[in-house]
């Protein structure tokens, strides 16, 4: 998995701090074990979701401090009924499709549009995705707001 960094122009510690903030706002949990620290973040990948494990680290950098994540193990599950909603969907959509070339199946093309357009917007047009990314952007936000305001000298 790909190495995920995030450099802000806080301290160490109070970077720290942000990342223990936006864990609990994220819901994962951050344990201190015997190689260091490490993150249990869970994530939605469109039709998945499950959790992401690996090692985080603040490090200090030139101008203020680094965050790096590391994931190690993920555990991903596709959510089923979905799954189920967008095989409706599709067979709407074959059913829409098939009408022109086996007559009989007219009356029942308005239904698989119906189908068709409902997997869409029940299913496709929700999909979202939050995952080490989305959750280093939201530690930047909680650094920039636990930071002090700082005066400029004229």
């Amino acid at each position: 998995m790909p190495e995920h960094t995030l450099t802000l122009e806080q301290r160490p510690d109070a970077a720290l701090a942000a990342l223990r903030r936006a864990a609990d706002d994220w819901g994962a949990e951050l344990r201190k074990e015997e190689s260091g620290l490490w993150l249990y973040l869970p994530v939605v990948h469109g039709l998945r979701r499950g959790l992401i494990a690996g090692p985080v680290q603040v490090e200090p950098a030139a101008d203020g401090s680094r965050i790096v994540f590391r994931p190690e193990d993920s555990d991903l599950k596709v959510q089923v009924s979905p799954v189920i909603v967008l095989l409706l969907a599709v067979g709407g959509g074959v059913l829409t499709m098939l009408w022109p070339f086996f007559p009989d199946l007219l009356p029942l093309a308005p239904f698989g549009a119906i189908l068709a357009l409902g997997g869409w917007f029940l299913v496709l047009s929700r999909l979202r995705t939050s995952g080490a990314e989305e959750f280093l952007g939201t530690v930047g936000v909680e650094a920039e707001a636990g930071a002090p305001a700082r005066s400029e000298a004229s």
